[in-house]
């Protein structure tokens, strides 16, 4: 069993576990209390995540069966996955170099930046894993308005199966730097309502969109990157579970 010294005092893994969850409980009751508050509330729920987080991992290191500490932990999460209830809030895959253009036009692909041939291997090889992993979905995929997001979500699931979010270009605006406080709090609240918001009963819904600035949000996310969201019903939040790279969801 891993032990760990703190401030001269011999933790083992079990108790480390327990300190984590207490400390994503904690956390959690804090954002629900600062729902008012969408800035706040999305630091307690980062600080939810990175315990909860440190708590699964704490909990794999327990498991002496499994080289891999956190083999164990990707396991119960897939079984969770399977039953449904979640959101997966994916990143679009690898786009092109440079910036979308000052005259960006959701109709005119040639304004935006898109998928890179990598991207589209991204893509496919996700909705591909998806498929693999039984992990159900609720159809249509929701997809901001990009063009590089609505391929990523028709090159994984088929394009009859994506419906767009125009929600999805706030979403893109929080990275633009030239927010005021206000609308960045407009903007939280509105995903707010949509990460609350739980799935039909037995599947997960998926939503293709972008990243979030350090912090913000649902904070960096790689391309292809997931993160897994357990919504609690409309006025009641949601939790931050975990983050699945592309990599990790192909090595289940």
């Amino acid at each position: 069993m891993t032990h760990i010294i703190i401030n001269g005092m011999v933790w083992n893994s079990e108790k480390m576990e327990r300190y984590h969850f207490n400390q994503a409980e904690l956390f959690s009751r804090l954002k629900l209390a600062s729902a008012a508050y969408p800035i706040l509330c999305n630091e307690y729920a980062e600080h939810q995540f990175m315990n909860m987080d440190l708590a699964h991992r704490y909990k794999a290191m327990a498991v002496n069966q499994y080289r891999n500490p956190f083999v164990v932990a990707q396991r119960s999460l897939l079984d969770d996955l399977r039953r449904g209830g979640y959101i997966l809030y994916t990143r679009h895959g690898e786009a092109t170099l440079g910036h979308d253009q000052p005259n960006l036009n959701f109709q005119d692909c040639m304004t935006q930046r898109n998928l890179s041939d990598e991207g589209r291997r991204q893509a496919i090889a996700y909705g591909d894993s998806i498929r693999r992993l039984r992990i159900p979905i609720s159809l249509p995929v929701e997809a901001s308005p990009f063009c590089r997001t609505i391929e990523t979500a028709a090159l994984a699931f088929g394009g009859e199966n994506v419906q767009v979010d125009p929600n999805g270009y706030d979403i893109y605006r929080l990275s633009s730097g030239s927010l005021s406080p206000r609308e960045q709090s407009n903007i939280l609240n509105k995903l707010l309502t949509v990460l609350e918001k739980q799935p039909p009963q037995g599947s997960n819904q998926i939503i293709i969109s972008h990243s979030f600035p350090p912090g913000v949000g649902l904070g960096q996310i790689p391309n292809l990157g997931t993160v897994v969201v357990k919504p609690n019903g409309l006025g009641n939040g949601y939790n931050l579970i975990d983050r699945i790279s592309l990599e990790e969801l192909e090595g289940q």
